[in-house]
């Protein structure tokens, strides 16, 4: 419910600070008082348009502040929790109004955007008139009432599990069969790609290893063709190892007659030898290092080509070929087996159709004999509300071809407001004075289910008086032991039934050079003098004063 109302420099209010209770609470006051004003600045708060023009003259900008109690479990909650807002369990829902024609929105001091702000304001409160096209009015809301109205709400989240299921199943199956026509247009060059593709088996990432494997190979065959020349040279038929060693032979022979000249030249020769050797040596183990196989490498040299012929055929790269390959498998596979998973699928697709239409058909009379139990509802508190003539009915437009997530049924709030005339939606229908009885009888009605916790009444009692206003106000408490009311009215009689009674009230400032809209709480003596002016008018006589205290002890009776 709402809590407090602040306005800060909103047209003729300068400052205003409202606490409010639960029950019914009325505002009264003179024609031009700033009861529209009042309301209007609600609305901004609430996520109304916004417009420089409410901006009080000489100010930068205006505020509105609305407080709100609200449980945890209201639906408001869960869009604070989907917008990412912290939710304390009191709502301070606040808008700035900038001269410029600028506003800011925020919700527990967390700005956020006009339309949050909106769709947290529509589910806190609901604000009906004469003219008012948002509430009640709304066709697009009457389903949701009904259902509210009925309790099929369980009924109706179950009817959108079995539409989502229908529509899986379905989209399931026009997936499959659009496969398989795509299928059998190309299936000579499917099933040739595919055994193709199946033949040369490409692997992910085989080109990069392929490649990577060749540079290294053909680097060696460089390395063992140089490392060969360079043995062949040191250890082949043209070694000087044979002819050094015969020449040490010679000198060791004539070494004995001279030593001293042949031994330097003998140790130089031997360490020549050895060392020629050694590189012989190394020189063969460097070889089998370089494990160089020819024949592997025209095996490697023949896999890339095919890869790359196969990558240009199918305009592909060679790393998309082993998904290709999969790809063009699969829908073989498709055109093999297609025809037995068609029949699954389309068995699955019948039977969530069927269970989705049985289901639809039940919620769908239901909601029918709701329907009649509401009508007669409504209607049996059109009477009082002077449309005894009138007539109330729900009209319901059940299209099994036009299914929903909601079900098959189209419902809108009919009414016929005099015997023989044509009946129709409701706001093209009745007149603004109609409009708003009949909005409040269904508000009676509904005000336990699919209501926001605060409604607001602008001046629904316009044009009726004596029984007929007070059937209005017997109505509005009603409706107050159930939800937070209030009412703007002219009506004593509605003022009368009041739990909270505010007087909207100008005052003149600066010796007249301007005006400010103020509100007060009125007491006892206060609310019986106010009442007995709006039966009076300008001059209070001693019978209003008695008249309005009848109606305050009649209110209470």
């Amino acid at each position: 419910m709402l809590a407090r109302l602040s306005i800060r420099d909103i047209v003729l209010i300068e400052r205003l600070d409202i606490e409010f209770s639960r029950g019914l609470a009325v505002l009264t006051g003179e024609t031009g008082a700033g009861k529209s004003i009042l309301l209007d600045a609600f609305a901004l708060a609430l996520g109304g348009r916004g417009d420089a023009g409410l901006v009080r003259h000489g100010a930068e900008q205006g505020q509105v502040t609305a407080v709100f109690d609200v449980p945890k479990t209201h639906p408001a909650s869960s869009i604070l929790t989907d917008n990412g807002l912290d939710d304390t369990g009191e709502m301070i829902l606040r808008r700035v109004q900038f001269a410029d024609g600028r506003t800011r929105a925020f919700i527990n001091d967390q700005a956020i955007s006009v339309q949050t702000l909106r769709a947290v304001g529509a589910a806190l409160v609901e604000i009906h008139g004469q003219h008012d096209e948002r509430a009640l009015v709304d066709a697009a809301t009457h389903r949701q009432l009904l259902d509210a109205f009925a309790g099929l709400e369980k009924e109706v989240a179950a009817l959108s599990e079995l539409w989502e299921a229908r529509r899986g199943a379905n989209a399931a199956l026009d997936a499959h069969r659009a496969g398989m026509e795509r299928a059998a247009r190309e299936a000579d060059y499917l099933r040739h790609a595919s055994d193709e593709l199946k033949a040369l088996a490409p692997q992910d990432g085989e080109e990069t290893k392929l490649a990577e494997r060749r540079t290294a190979m053909m680097q060696g065959e460089k390395i063992a063709t140089d490392l060969r020349e360079a043995q062949e040279e040191i250890g082949g038929d043209h070694s000087p190892v044979a002819a050094l060693s015969a020449a040490v032979r010679r000198l060791e022979r004539r070494g004995a007659s001279s030593p001293a000249l042949v031994e330097p030249a003998v140790r130089a020769i031997d360490t020549a030898i050895n060392a020629l050797e050694e590189a012989d040596q190394h020189l063969a183990r460097a070889l089998a290092a370089t494990d160089f196989d020819p024949a592997e490498l025209e095996r490697i040299e023949e896999r890339l080509f095919a890869l790359r012929a196969a990558s240009r055929k199918y305009s592909t790269a060679v790393d998309g070929l082993a998904a290709l390959a999969a790809k063009y498998a699969s829908d073989v596979a498709l055109i093999d087996a297609g025809a037995e998973q068609l029949k699954v699928l389309e068995a699955a697709a019948g039977e969530a159709d069927r269970r989705y239409a049985a289901a639809a058909e039940k919620l769908s009379a239901a909601r029918k004999k709701a329907a009649d139990k509401l009508n007669r509802a409504v209607n049996a508190e059109l009477a009082p509300l002077k449309l005894d003539r009138a007539r109330f009915m729900t009209e319901i437009v059940t299209d099994a071809a036009a299914p929903g997530p909601q079900g098959i049924d189209r419902v809108e709030f009919w009414v016929q407001t005099n015997p023989g005339t044509r009946p129709g939606p409701l706001m093209k229908v009745a007149s603004g004075g109609e409009l708003s009885r009949f909005l409040l009888a269904l508000k009676v009605v509904l005000s336990d289910r699919g209501s926001a916790p605060t409604l607001v009444f602008d001046e629904i009692d316009t044009g009726v008086g004596g029984a007929v206003a007070d059937a209005i106000g017997a109505r509005l408490a009603r409706l107050a032991g159930q939800v937070q009311v209030m009412a703007v009215t002219h009506a004593p009689q509605v003022a009368a039934r009041a739990d909270q009674h505010l007087l909207i009230s100008k005052d003149t400032l600066d010796k007249g050079k301007r005006v400010a809209t103020r509100v007060n709480m009125l007491a006892a003596e206060h609310r019986r003098e106010e009442i007995a002016r709006m039966l009076a008018g300008a001059e209070i006589t001693a019978e209003a004063r008695a008249a309005a205290e009848r109606l305050l002890r009649a209110a209470t009776a």
